[in-house]
Protein backbone atom coordinates (compact mmCIF):
# COMPACT_ATOMS: atom_id res chain seq x y z
CA UNK A 1 0.00 0.00 0.00
CA UNK A 2 1.82 3.00 -1.31
CA UNK A 3 1.16 6.24 1.23
CA UNK A 4 0.49 9.55 0.39
CA UNK A 5 1.28 12.51 2.89
CA UNK A 6 -1.82 14.98 3.46
CA UNK A 7 -2.82 17.24 6.84
CA UNK A 8 -5.52 17.04 8.70
CA UNK A 9 -6.65 19.41 11.46
CA UNK A 10 -7.87 17.92 14.65
CA UNK A 11 -8.95 19.21 18.24
CA UNK A 12 -5.99 19.18 21.10
CA UNK A 13 -7.97 16.52 23.46
CA UNK A 14 -8.59 14.21 20.26
CA UNK A 15 -4.68 14.80 19.57
CA UNK A 16 -4.19 14.20 23.77
CA UNK A 17 -6.23 10.68 23.10
CA UNK A 18 -4.86 9.47 20.42
CA UNK A 19 -1.03 10.13 22.15
CA UNK A 20 -1.98 7.83 24.89
CA UNK A 21 -3.71 4.90 23.18
CA UNK A 22 -0.64 5.17 20.93
CA UNK A 23 1.63 4.52 24.07
CA UNK A 24 -0.70 2.46 25.41
CA UNK A 25 -0.49 0.13 22.15
CA UNK A 26 3.09 0.41 21.43
CA UNK A 27 2.48 1.95 17.80
CA UNK A 28 2.89 4.78 15.81
CA UNK A 29 0.12 8.18 16.13
CA UNK A 30 0.31 7.82 12.56
CA UNK A 31 -0.65 4.39 13.02
CA UNK A 32 -3.97 5.01 14.91
CA UNK A 33 -4.79 8.11 12.76
CA UNK A 34 -4.48 5.77 9.78
CA UNK A 35 -6.35 3.02 11.50
CA UNK A 36 -9.68 5.61 11.92
CA UNK A 37 -9.21 7.03 8.44
CA UNK A 38 -9.66 3.72 7.20
CA UNK A 39 -12.42 2.93 8.93
CA UNK A 40 -14.30 6.41 7.90
CA UNK A 41 -13.63 5.78 4.27
CA UNK A 42 -14.81 1.74 5.01
CA UNK A 43 -18.15 3.25 6.38
CA UNK A 44 -18.87 5.64 3.90
CA UNK A 45 -17.85 3.59 0.73
CA UNK A 46 -20.88 2.90 -1.71
CA UNK A 47 -20.74 -0.29 -2.72
CA UNK A 48 -21.69 -1.32 -6.42
CA UNK A 49 -24.07 -4.30 -5.66
CA UNK A 50 -26.22 -4.35 -2.36
CA UNK A 51 -24.12 -6.89 0.33
CA UNK A 52 -28.00 -8.70 0.47
CA UNK A 53 -28.10 -9.55 -3.18
CA UNK A 54 -31.41 -10.90 -4.78
CA UNK A 55 -29.95 -14.04 -6.25
CA UNK A 56 -30.46 -15.10 -1.97
CA UNK A 57 -33.94 -16.22 -1.45
CA UNK A 58 -35.46 -15.18 1.61
CA UNK A 59 -36.01 -16.90 4.25
CA UNK A 60 -39.59 -18.03 3.76
CA UNK A 61 -39.51 -18.41 0.46
CA UNK A 62 -36.20 -20.97 1.13
CA UNK A 63 -38.16 -22.81 4.16
CA UNK A 64 -41.40 -22.54 1.45
CA UNK A 65 -39.40 -24.32 -1.59
CA UNK A 66 -38.34 -26.85 0.64
CA UNK A 67 -41.70 -27.76 1.67
CA UNK A 68 -42.59 -27.68 -2.17
CA UNK A 69 -39.95 -30.05 -3.31
CA UNK A 70 -40.83 -32.18 -0.19
CA UNK A 71 -44.68 -32.54 -1.61
CA UNK A 72 -43.35 -33.03 -5.32
CA UNK A 73 -40.72 -35.65 -4.10
CA UNK A 74 -43.48 -37.65 -2.08
CA UNK A 75 -46.15 -37.39 -5.08
CA UNK A 76 -43.43 -38.55 -7.60
CA UNK A 77 -42.98 -41.81 -5.04
CA UNK A 78 -47.01 -42.34 -4.83
CA UNK A 79 -47.23 -42.58 -8.71
CA UNK A 80 -44.02 -44.49 -9.43
CA UNK A 81 -45.35 -46.96 -6.76
CA UNK A 82 -49.01 -47.50 -7.44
Amino acid sequence: MALKRTTVYAESEDLAVIKEAAARRGIAEAEIIREAIHLAAMANRVWDEPFFSATYPAIGQAAEDVWDERVRAYEATKRSSG
